[in-house]
C-alpha cells in the first residue's frame, strides 16, 4: 500500500479549487496581496504537485494599489474545465471585484479579465445540461445567478440557495451535477478553529436544497487533531473512479491557542459515498495514497542562482513589482532590487520572496549592498509583522517589526563587500548539528534556545569567511503567525531593498532536519 504525506501543497496555499482533464489534475489557490496572482499547480497522481504558473501574472490582469491592506487582493478562486477551455473566476478585494479569465493551457497565457457584476466573494462556476452557466457566490448567505461567462453579463437576478446549517460565514460554495443530484458544498463557521464543511443536494436548480442530516460532514473543531481550521474543500473524481477532496487546513504548534506560521495549506482526503451523499475524510498527516500511478515531479529547487531570463514562478511580491524595480539583466547572475520605499512598513516597499514550506528550514542569501544601498533577507507575514537581517554601510543588523513597534535588536560591523545573511527557523530548542555558532561580539550571550510558548524560534544572523554563523538575535515565532497578526496569509521568506539597488548573487531556502525534542 502506497502512502503520502499531508499537506500535499505545503506552505501558504489556501482555498484550493481542483479540476481534472483526462489524467491530469490542476489546482488553483488564493494569493491575497501577492503577485503574480492565483498560483496554478499540476499533478498526475493527486499527491505530487508542481507549480506551473499563475492565472493573473501581468499588471493588466491584476493591479493592487500600494495602500491596499494586507490580506486584501485575490480571494478564493474556482478552477474549471468546460468547452475545451480552463475557466478561473475569483474576487479581487480592494481591486477589480469579481473577474473571470480563460486559457487553453493552464500554464498560460490567460486572457484579460472579464468583470462579473456580482457582490460578495468566493464565486463558483457550474454548467447545467441546457448549457446554462451558474455562478454561485457568498453574499449575505449563498446565492446563485445565471451568467454569460464570455462577457460576464448576469442573466437574471441572484437567488438565494442553501446557506449551511446556521453557523457564521457560509462561504466557499461549490456546485456539482453528479448523477441525478445537484450537490452544494460549502464552508461555514469561519476559517479559524471553528471551520467546518457542510453539504446539501437538490434535484433541480436553484433548489430547494435538502441538507445532509449530520452536517457538518467534516470539521476538526474542538479536537486535538494536529490539523485544524479544516474547510473550503473542492471535489474531484479521479480517472480510476475514486473520489477525493482538496481542502485547506493549518498545523498549529506551541502553547495555547496554538500558532501557525506557514498559513493555511492544501490537504487531500478521500471521499466515500453513502446514500448518495459525499462524505469526506478522514484527514491524516500520513494517509493511503490514491491508487493512481505515482508521478513525483522533480523537487522544487532549494537554491536560485538567478541565471535565467526571468524569475521562477515561486517568487512573489506584495501588490506589484515593475520590471524596472526587479532586474535580472542589470548584473549577470544577480537579482538587482531597486528600492521604492525606505522601510518594509512603507507603501510600495520592494520584497521578493517565496513561501515557507517546511517547519524547520534555513534561508540564506549573498548580497552586495553597493554604495549607499540597504537591504537584506526577511521573513514576512505583513507590513506590521516581519523579521529582517539587514546590511548597510558596513553593518549587519537584526530588526524586528511587531505591530506598531520596530526595533533594531542587535548589530555588528562586518568587512566591506558582499555578505551572506541567514535566518534559521527551528521548532526545537537545539540548533542543527551542521551549524556552528558563536556569540555576536564580546559580552553577547550564546544562543539560549528560546522557544517560550511559540511555534518556533527564528535565529537571525550572518556567516563569516571562516564558515561560522554569527547569531545576532533569537526571536519568538509566534509574532509571525495569524493568531497574533490576523489576516489570511502565511510566512513568505525572501529579499528586500529599502535604499539603493542591492544585488543578490543567490538565494537558498532549504528544509532543516530538527533535532529530537
Amino acid at each position: 500500500m502506497e502512502f503520502f504525506d499531508n499537506p500535499v501543497i505545503p506552505g501558504f496555499s489556501p482555498d484550493p479549487s481542483i479540476c481534472r482533464v483526462g489524467e491530469d489534475y490542476y489546482v488553483a489557490t488564493s494569493s491575497f496581496e501577492y503577485v503574480p496572482g492565483v498560483p496554478l499547480w499540476h499533478s498526475k497522481d493527486l499527491v505530487h504537485w508542481r507549480l506551473i504558473g499563475h492565472a493573473l501574472d501581468r499588471s493588466s490582469q491584476l493591479s493592487l494599489p500600494d495602500t491596499a491592506p494586507a490580506s486584501c487582493g485575490v480571494y478564493a478562486p474556482t478552477l474549471r474545465h468546460h468547452y475545451g477551455l480552463f475557466w478561473m473566476i475569483t474576487t479581487v478585494v480592494a481591486g477589480a471585484g469579481t473577474v473571470l479569465v480563460t486559457a487553453e493551457d493552464p500554464a498560460g497565457p490567460w486572457s484579460e479579465p472579464v468583470p462579473v457584476g456580482i457582490p460578495g466573494i468566493d464565486p463558483d462556476l457550474a454548467w447545467d445540461d441546457e448549457g446554462n452557466c451558474w455562478c454561485v457566490f457568498s453574499h449575505d448567505g449563498i446565492r446563485a445567478v445565471r451568467i454569460e461567462p464570455r462577457t460576464g453579463e448576469l442573466l437574471g437576478e441572484p437567488v438565494e440557495m442553501w446557506s449551511g446549517s446556521g453557523l457564521q460565514y457560509p462561504e466557499g460554495p461549490h456546485l456539482y451535477r453528479i448523477g441525478d443530484w445537484w450537490y452544494l458544498l460549502l464552508s461555514e463557521g469561519g476559517t479559524e478553529r471553528g471551520h467546518a464543511m457542510s453539504v446539501a443536494r437538490a434535484r433541480t436548480l436553484p433548489g430547494p436544497f435538502e441538507p445532509h442530516p449530520d452536517n457538518p460532514v467534516l470539521s476538526h473543531r474542538s479536537t486535538g487533531h494536529p490539523v485544524q481550521n479544516t474547510g473550503h474543500g473542492d471535489l474531484v473524481q479521479a480517472h480510476d473512479g475514486t473520489w477525493w477532496m482538496v481542502l485547506l487546513g493549518t498545523r498549529p504548534r506551541g502553547d495555547t491557542p496554538g500558532f501557525h506560521g506557514m498559513g493555511r495549506e492544501t490537504f487531500l482526503v478521500p471521499v466515500r459515498w453513502e446514500d448518495e451523499w459525499p462524505l469526506p475524510g478522514p484527514l491524516e498527516l500520513r494517509a493511503h495514497a490514491p491508487a493512481l500511478a505515482p508521478h513525483p515531479w522533480p523537487a522544487e529547487p532549494d537554491r536560485d542562482d538567478f541565471d535565467g531570463p526571468a524569475l521562477a514562478p515561486c517568487w512573489v511580491s506584495p501588490r506589484h513589482r515593475g520590471p524596472d524595480a526587479v532586474r535580472l539583466d542589470e548584473r549577470p547572475g544577480h537579482l538587482v532590487l531597486h528600492a521604492r520605499a525606505d522601510g518594509m512598513e512603507q507603501p510600495g516597499a520592494l520584497f521578493v520572496g517565496r513561501r515557507q514550506r517546511d517547519a524547520d528550514c534555513v534561508a540564506r542569501t549573498r548580497v552586495d549592498i553597493g554604495e549607499g544601498g540597504r537591504g537584506g533577507i526577511a521573513v514576512r507575514l505583513d507590513e506590521a509583522h516581519h523579521y529582517q537581517v539587514e546590511a548597510e554601510d558596513g553593518m549587519v543588523r537584526a530588526v524586528a517589526r511587531i505591530g506598531p513597534l520596530r526595533r533594531t535588536v542587535a548589530e555588528r560591523a562586518v568587512p566591506a563587500g558582499p555578505v551572506t545573511l541567514r535566518i534559521d527557523v527551528t521548532t526545537t530548542d537545539v540548533l542543527p548539528p551542521t551549524v556552528t555558532v558563536r556569540p555576536a561580539g564580546p559580552g553577547t550571550p550564546a544562543p539560549s534556545g528560546l522557544r517560550v510558548g511559540g511555534p518556533d524560534t527564528l535565529r537571525l544572523g550572518y556567516e563569516t569567511g571562516d564558515g561560522h554563523v554569527e547569531i545576532l538575535a533569537e526571536l519568538d515565532g509566534r509574532y509571525l503567525t495569524t493568531e497574533v497578526a490576523g489576516g489570511f496569509t502565511g510566512r513568505v521568506v525572501g529579499m528586500y531593498a529599502t535604499r539603493g539597488a542591492p544585488a543578490f548573487d543567490w538565494f537558498e531556502l532549504r528544509p532543516a532536519r530538527p533535532e529530537p525534542a
